[in-house]
């Protein structure tokens, strides 16, 4: 079937496609998801198979969602902050090169913007035609933070917060803390597991399921110390 046209002529199915792309890159969105899984974790691990009773198990409940409400929140934040400092440091890269005349020394400030061995393999061809593409580029007269920053900061804290449930439900679910606790962990390996494995696909990995298990190894090792370090 063929793509749906609008009067102007514009695909619909591109335009709809655009509309709901992803707000946030799948390294932003396992890196939430794992971070909110790893604070759940310091909470479900303290619970006691042998004394924890309902009381204490609504206060673990309790507190772990308020934490990763907590952080939730301040990682949203943190996120508008890094994208507002991003686009300053993009915005006078861009009034230096507009106001540097000499090419020689406006390729060594585009250089040193690149990443590392980007910046040390560009020739001054390469430099010089990213150079006139950024010079003819018009003056941006957007606000430093639009909707979708807002949107992607929400998605933010939502990832967060998402990943306390599938940890923290198997103790409503199960009136013993023996069978809850198992479950827990076995969600939370799973979790891991999935995590690492996105990331591998997403680094192009021949093997994503290694990356799968590395993280769940990282993952363990991370819930150990924080706990170990008090938190």
């Amino acid at each position: 079937m063929s793509p749906r046209r609008n009067g102007r002529g514009a695909v619909v199915t591109k335009t709809k496609k655009r509309r709901f792309e992803r707000v946030l890159d799948p390294v932003d969105r396992v890196s939430e998801v794992m971070f909110g899984l790893l604070m759940a974790l310091t909470f479900t691990g303290s619970i006691s198979v042998a004394s924890a009773g309902r009381e204490e198990i609504r206060t673990m409940m309790a507190a772990a969602l308020g934490c990763n409400l907590a952080w939730g929140l301040a990682d949203a934040v943190m996120y508008l902050v890094r994208t507002a400092v991003e686009r300053t440091r993009n915005a006078r890269l861009l009034e230096r090169l507009r106001g540097q005349p000499d090419a020689a020394r406006a390729h060594a400030l585009l250089a040193a913007a690149l990443s590392g061995q980007l910046g040390a393999a560009s020739d001054a061809t390469l430099l010089e035609s990213l150079r006139q593409r950024l010079l003819a580029l018009p003056a941006d007269a957007r606000p430093l933070l639009g909707q979708r920053d807002f949107i992607a900061a929400f998605s933010v804290f939502l990832w967060v917060v998402a990943a306390t449930f599938p940890v923290v439900l198997p103790f409503a679910l199960f009136d013993a803390v023996a069978p809850a606790l198992r479950t827990s962990q076995l969600i939370a390996l799973a979790m891991l597991f999935g995590g690492g494995a996105a990331l591998g696909r997403y680094a192009d990995i021949a093997r994503p399921w290694r990356a799968g298990l590395a993280l769940m190894v990282v993952g363990v090792l991370l819930v150990g110390a924080i706990k170990a370090l008090g938190g």
